[in-house]
């Protein structure tokens, strides 16, 4: 399946515009840093929470580095929503200046 993918230059516009992004990484990768307003949903956990995640429109998937969250994204591309894969990860938000929040608080 073709998923469609973004740069980080590209998600943080898009975030800053209210498009909703979702972590797909494990909990203690979550906790050390994550994209600001991004709740997490474990990639084993995505079938399960498909209810916690908005079909109102586009939803950018994030994970470390671009694999989870491609993986993540294929799946909910099947499932008719509108996801849209980050390349490059956490490490690249963070690797471009980007802020992230820490802890388990989803910030804003």
């Amino acid at each position: 399946m073709d998923v469609p993918e973004i740069d980080i230059a590209e998600a943080k516009v898009r975030h800053e515009a209210g498009t909703p992004v979702i972590d797909v990484r494990e909990l203690d990768e979550y906790l050390d840093g994550h994209v600001p307003g991004a709740p997490l949903i474990s990639l084993s956990t995505v079938p399960d929470r498909l209810a916690d995640i908005s079909t109102g429109g586009e939803v950018l998937i994030i994970c470390k580095s671009g694999g989870r969250s491609r993986k993540a994204a294929e799946f909910l591309l099947a499932q008719g929503i509108q996801a849209v894969n980050i390349a490059g990860g956490t490490m690249a938000w963070i690797d471009a200046g980007h802020r992230v929040v820490t802890g388990e608080e989803a910030g804003s």
